[in-house]
This record gives C-alpha cells, sequence and structure tokens, in this order.
C-alpha cells in the first residue's frame, strides 16, 4: 500500500543528504566507529539503495565496509564482546552479497565464530554482554545478534542460524511479554539486575525497546525460508505485537509514548525513535498482506503525520529529528524512562527515521 504522502520519497532523500553532509564518512556516525549505530543506519541506505538504485547511497555503505575490513578479514573496531557489537556484522553479509569479495566472507566467518561462545541464559538465550550486566537478556540485543545470524544463516546457506534466530525470540517473549503482544526491556536470570522484580523482568514497556523487537520480527520473517517450520510462531508475535501497537497509538499525535502502555500520564511523552520504528514494521506488515489496508492506512496516515511533524529544519537547515532519547541502559523504574533527557538527533532517531520513510516509497 501507499502512504497518502506525497512528499515522504522526498524527505527520505533529504534525511540521507543531511546525515551524508554531517557525516561524510559513516564512520564518524556516534557513538563509535563500529557499532550498532553504524549497522543501524548502513541498513537504512541500504533500503533506500534498493528502493532508488542511486549509486550514492551504495557507495556510502561500500566506504564504510572497505575501510573497516582489511584483507584478511580482520574487522576494525570489532571484539564480539556484546550484542551491540554483532550487529554491524549484518552489513557485511550484505556486502559479501553484492561484491563476492573474500576478505568480506571472511570477516563475516570470523563474527559468526564468536557467537560459538557467547555466554547465555540456562535455556539458551544470549546476555547482552559478555562481562557487563550479568544474567540480563535485552530485547535490543535480540534485534543486534539477529540482524547478522539471520541474514548470515541465509546467505551462507547455515540452517542453524534460523533455528538460533527463532529460538531467541521465543526466549525473549517468554521472558519479557507482558500482555497484547507488548515485552518490557529485559530480562534478568535470577534476579540479579537493579531493575529486576520478582520474575526477573524490569518494569517497563519502554518504545524503542519494543521497537528493537518489532524491527527483527521483521528481519527475521523476510529471510527464513520459505515452508520453514518455525515461521507460523513469529508471525504469531509479530500480529499480537501489531495488535499491541494499535491499541496503543496516540489518537492526537499518531506516535506511542516513551512507555508505550502507560496511557493516563500527561509525562510520559510520546517518543520519535520508538515511533518510527513501529511505523516501519506496520509499514512491511501492509506490504506484505499480514494486516487489511482498511485496518494499516490510519494508522500509517496518522503515524507518518507525527513523525514528519518531529524532522523539522535546523539551525543549519538541514532536518533534525526532535523528541527522543540518546541510548539508554535498562532502567530502574518508570519515572527513570520518561524523565530521561531528550536530545536532537539522537542516534537511533535518525536511523529510525530513514528506515519508516525509505518503507513508504513505493
Amino acid at each position: 500500500m501507499k502512504i497518502n504522502r506525497t512528499d515522504l520519497p522526498g524527505r527520505a532523500r533529504e534525511l540521507a543528504a543531511a546525515i551524508q553532509k554531517r557525516y561524510p564518512e559513516a564512520d564518524e556516525y556516534p557513538y563509535r566507529s563500529w557499532s550498532y549505530p553504524q549497522g543501524y543506519l548502513l541498513m537504512g541506505f541500504i533500503h533506500l539503495w534498493e528502493k532508488t538504485g542511486d549509486e550514492l547511497y551504495y557507495q556510502y555503505v561500500l566506504a564504510y565496509c572497505m575501510d573497516h575490513v582489511a584483507e584478511d578479514g580482520s574487522v576494525r573496531g570489532f571484539t564480539g564482546c556484546s550484542m551491540d557489537d554483532m550487529m554491524t556484522g549484518a552489513v557485511l553479509v550484505w556486502m559479501y552479497e553484492q561484491t563476492g569479495e573474500k576478505r568480506f566472507e571472511k570477516a563475516c566467518r570470523k563474527i559468526r565464530e564468536t557467537y560459538r561462545d557467547y555466554p547465555r541464559t540456562r535455556e539458551g538465550g544470549f546476555l547482552h554482554n559478555r562481562t557487563e550486566f550479568p544474567g540480563e537478556m535485552w530485547v535490543d540485543g535480540v534485534f543486534m545478534g539477529q540482524m547478522f545470524l539471520c541474514r548470515y544463516g541465509a546467505v551462507f546457506g547455515e540452517t542453524e542460524c534460523f533455528d538460533e534466530a527463532v529460538l531467541q525470540l521465543e526466549l525473549i517473549y517468554r521472558y519479557c511479554h507482558v500482555h497484547d503482544g507488548l515485552l518490557v526491556h529485559a530480562y534478568s536470570e535470577g534476579c540479579l539486575a537493579p531493575w529486576a522484580g520478582p520474575d526477573g523482568r524490569s518494569g517497563c514497556v519502554w518504545s524503542e525497546g519494543l521497537g528493537w523487537y518489532a524491527l527483527i520480527l521483521t528481519e527475521v520473517l523476510d529471510l527464513l525460508p520459505a515452508g520453514y517450520e518455525g515461521k507460523r510462531a513469529v508471525e504469531d508475535q509479530l500480529n499480537q505485537l501489531l495488535a499491541g501497537l494499535e491499541k496503543y497509538q496516540n489518537r492526537e499525535n499518531g506516535l506511542w509514548r516513551q512507555v508505550v502502555d502507560r496511557t493516563d500520564d500527561v509525562d510520559n511523552w510520546c517518543d520519535t525513535s520508538g515511533s518510527a520504528m513501529f511505523l516501519y514494521t506496520w509499514k512491511w506488515a501492509a506490504d506484505k498482506g499480514m494486516v487489511p489496508e482498511e485496518t494499516a492506512e490510519p494508522v500509517l496516515r496518522k503515524g507518518y503525520e507525527g513523525l514528519l511533524a518531529r524532522i523539522v529544519p535546523g539551525e543549519d537547515g538541514l532536518p533534525d529529528v526532535h523528541t527522543a532519547c540518546q541510548g539508554l541502559c535498562v532502567q530502574k523504574c518508570y519515572e527513570d524512562y520518561i524523565h530521561y533527557p531528550k536530545t536532537v538527533n539522537a542516534q537511533e532517531a535518525v536511523c529510525g527515521c530513514l528506515w519508516a520513510l525509505v518503507a513508504a516509497i513505493g
């Protein structure tokens, strides 16, 4: 389906141009030169290149990959110390698909090997970090880890990766689902974390965290082979989530709150980052025929109107993305989420808006 906003393709290109002007090399994008923000950003540019065929976007991705991967496949900046560190590997898998270059194949295989001894919960869920946050599995990490692993499985023919991706989604749902398809931010095995409740769960459905979960559901469904046994379970998770998101969308501005299900508090502001992720997910589901057009159209129309209202020209004349937080760890309580400082052009929010705007291109 197409959104009834004729300016959306132009707005996607405008945002991409602003990113490239502010960060001529993706290596400069905050907060490190190799971490999940680069992966998230560059996958947005890949989506844009696939929609437009504009070589400018391809070269932006290629330059980053060439800069980070040596001939022997070593990856500058990669440590494998956390799920955040894995995500940008998805870009290298894609680049290997495009070029067939051995350096990228070697790099992908090196990243894949770091999963072999990565720490897990007792049931097999990847922890967010090897050494920090003991026993903690975050919704963020499921996105970061499976973005690489599932794409690797598709390109290198390793079906074990699909089994792993479905397991991670099953476990995070089991650990963190609370109601209406919504998941809280994280789970602490043994309730070791200061934020953990008696069931090990954190206390809040954080917008951006739920957005990471939404995005990885779409990515995994795109990559799982037709007829794969575990695909129906992933579809069920996405259908539950879409119903919950429809229920909690703000009817005034079309966006979603920082803590998604707390609709009774005026201090619980609407978050641009998570909202962009949800719009991408709704558009993806509508395009795949997973939701009827008459259901998706009002959600998307109102949501894109609200999103565009948050992307306005800054002092330099380039579009700024407003009303989101720079990436945050699991917070101890509801008040910490809603009072976390907002910033202009938060790294995740810019990427999320790019994904959402590109998705609206016919």
